[in-house]
């Protein structure tokens, strides 16, 4: 398997411009939560006879989660702390509207569709086919790429999202 160093590199390939850059900052951010929020609806606890609270957190985003933590883990302890830090947020946040009455699968199939639009838009701009079309490990790896190009744009790090010295 690739090392973490790769990934970012391959994907940076078709991210280099400014533009397309932070679109993904914005974008990627509401594909990963609403991606998980269309999941979340999948209630697998009800389907194993759980019920209260079991049942509720036990669905298909807390199984898609669970499977794809394996992969950070194998890249490095801090990116699999990253993406246990973007999937509390995301829970808290999928959590939060579906229990505030407003409808989650609605609201997350909005979301995911406009965000998407906004990633086909930035790779019009960049001139280049997204990573994931070569490859869909590539879904898993914009998450740590965007983190890492945004602490770099904040000046955080000298080191941007695609592994070369800026």
């Amino acid at each position: 398997m690739r090392d973490l160093s790769t990934f970012l590199s391959d994907y940076g390939e078709s991210h280099r411009n400014p533009v397309n850059q932070w679109v993904h900052i914005v974008c990627v951010p509401l594909i990963f939560i609403s991606t998980l929020g269309l999941f979340w609806l999948i209630p697998v606890g009800r389907w194993l006879g759980l019920e209260g609270a079991a049942a509720y957190w036990v669905n298909g985003g807390s199984i898609l989660a669970v499977l794809c933590m394996p992969f950070y883990l194998r890249l490095s302890m801090g990116v699999s702390l990253l993406m246990l830090g973007w999937l509390a947020v995301s829970i808290a946040v999928v959590t939060g509207i579906d229990r505030s009455g407003l409808s989650l699968g609605w609201t997350a199939l909005l979301v995911w569709v406009l965000a998407w639009a906004g990633q086909a838009w930035g790779h019009k701009v960049e001139g280049k086919k997204p990573s994931f079309f070569d490859d869909l490990i590539f879904l898993l790896v914009g998450p740590i790429f965007v983190s890492l190009e945004l602490m770099h744009k904040l000046g955080l790090s000298r080191t941007p999202g695609h592994g070369r010295p800026s």
